[in-house]
């Protein structure tokens, strides 16, 4: 039994945090200099991803049953810290979703158009298959540590994958109009910039919905989640609760729960304990929809001996 492997989703999240933000650099650059509204949204949309999951790097609100110190602590920075920074982020990325919409209108209300060059297409192309690589990795790596951050992760991903791929045939078309001689292909540049400005705004929009619905649960959550710990506690096996989060979706219930067993025992009987406690849990609550757990050998710390690491006939000892 191994714990949970945290500093390889984390370094996983940073590389999608450094990875868009660098996608927004390069996009937002050449669209500026190309005159490419559609790619200068799609470098935005791509900047409002890095926001998000930097913001997401903040303690959540959730429930956690840690020690009394951490748990005290990581609430008082999360009600401080995160929601007016999502905020702050969210309402900049609407700012800059409404002005470049506002742009791409008044380009199509011009008389001259120019289609982006080659090389707007040639980026465009290149982001798309750097972002789908960093898909892959994250999305690897969150499957082997949480199957439901998996799946949420990569419903963002079709999310941007949609609005690059709209800003993709934009760019193409109008590139397409300017050599056939076809005008109104050229249209093509700014009206995708104002659907992949859509994009943007929702994605601000969930930010501050995520951010508001979160402080509005969170008296459920903390009710709730004494009778998820209570619940547990009556499964056969299991020593303590090591970390519980109890997180509302909407109207449903996620549970992330690592609870600690027997070190002498095998991995298929710490597995079988582990899915007791989650056919237990998700029997007894009708809004509880999904459980991950994780079962860890128990270890009492300093300055107690562990049990697995003296004879049968010794007991535990104060050191």
């Amino acid at each position: 039994m191994t714990r949970e492997p945290g500093p390889s989703a984390h370094a996983a999240t940073w590389s999608g945090i450094i990875g868009n933000m660098a996608l927004a650099v390069i996009k937002t650059g050449a669209g500026y200099m190309a005159n490419s509204k559609s790619l200068l949204a799609d470098g935005l949309y791509s900047a409002s991803e890095a926001a998000s999951s930097l913001v997401g790097l903040f303690p959540s609100k959730s429930v956690k049953f840690q020690d009394k110190v951490q748990r005290e602590r990581l609430r008082e920075h999360a009600r401080a810290a995160r929601p007016g920074m999502t905020v702050l982020l969210a309402v900049l990325i609407l700012m800059g979703g409404l002005q470049l919409a506002i742009s791409a209108l008044g380009t199509l209300s011009s008389d001259e158009i120019e289609a982006p060059g080659r090389s707007v297409l040639l980026i465009a192309v290149a982001a798309l298959a750097v972002k789908e690589a960093i898909f892959q990795f994250q999305y690897r790596v969150f499957r082997k540590r949480n199957q439901s951050q998996a799946m949420s992760y990569a419903l963002q991903h079709r999310r941007a994958l949609y609005c690059s791929l709209i800003v993709l045939i934009g760019i193409i078309g109008s590139m397409a109009g300017e050599e056939t001689g076809l005008n109104l292909l050229l249209y093509l540049d700014p009206i995708t910039a104002i659907l992949a400005s859509g994009f943007i705004f929702y994605k601000g929009y969930r930010m501050i919905v995520d951010t508001v619905y979160g402080s509005l649960v969170q008296e459920l959550e903390q009710e709730d989640a004494t009778d998820f710990k209570e619940t547990v506690q009556r499964v056969y096996g299991i020593i303590t609760i090591e970390h519980l989060i109890a997180r509302e979706q909407e109207h449903d219930v996620t549970i992330e729960l690592v609870i600690s067993v027997n070190p002498r025992i095998s991995i298929l009987e710490a597995q079988e304990i582990a899915n007791r406690a989650k056919t237990l849990l998700l029997t007894r609550f009708s809004h509880v929809k999904e459980v991950q757990v994780q079962a860890v050998p128990y270890d009492p710390g300093y300055p107690y001996k562990s049990n697995h690491e003296l004879p049968d006939h010794e007991a535990t000892l104060i050191q």
